[in-house]
């Protein structure tokens, strides 16, 4: 499976954009799939997963502000990302992983999100 996130860009504080994670090579509906980003000079963190069920977990830091979905019919993952901050500066990751043996694992390339205040 390859991962190819986008949707990324530069925004005002405030604004909003949506990233989108689409899979390639395998579908991705037995998945769980989750959303990470790095700050420069920060570790990696987590922002948000959904499981193949369709339920999800946000980070506290980006609840009630970004939102995770997935379109099985599309092979994709979104993370709606609204009331943006400059604190949400950042690469971000998707990852693919199927959670039974044999555990498979995939990351994407990351997409620049910058939040100009």
């Amino acid at each position: 499976v390859q991962l190819q996130a986008c949707g990324g860009g530069l925004v005002q504080a405030g604004g909003s954009l949506r990233l989108s994670c689409a899979a390639s090579g395998g579908t991705i509906s037995k998945y769980t799939i989750a959303w990470f980003r790095q700050a420069p000079g920060k570790e990696r963190e987590f922002v948000a997963f959904i499981r193949w069920s369709g339920s999800t977990v946000h980070a506290d830091s980006v609840k009630d502000r970004f939102t995770i979905s997935r379109d099985n019919a599309k092979n994709t993952v979104y993370l709606q990302m609204n009331s943006l901050e400059s604190e949400d500066t950042a690469v971000y990751y998707c990852r693919a992983r199927r959670p039974v043996t044999p555990v498979l694992d995939y990351w994407g390339q990351g997409t620049q999100v910058t939040v100009s205040s």
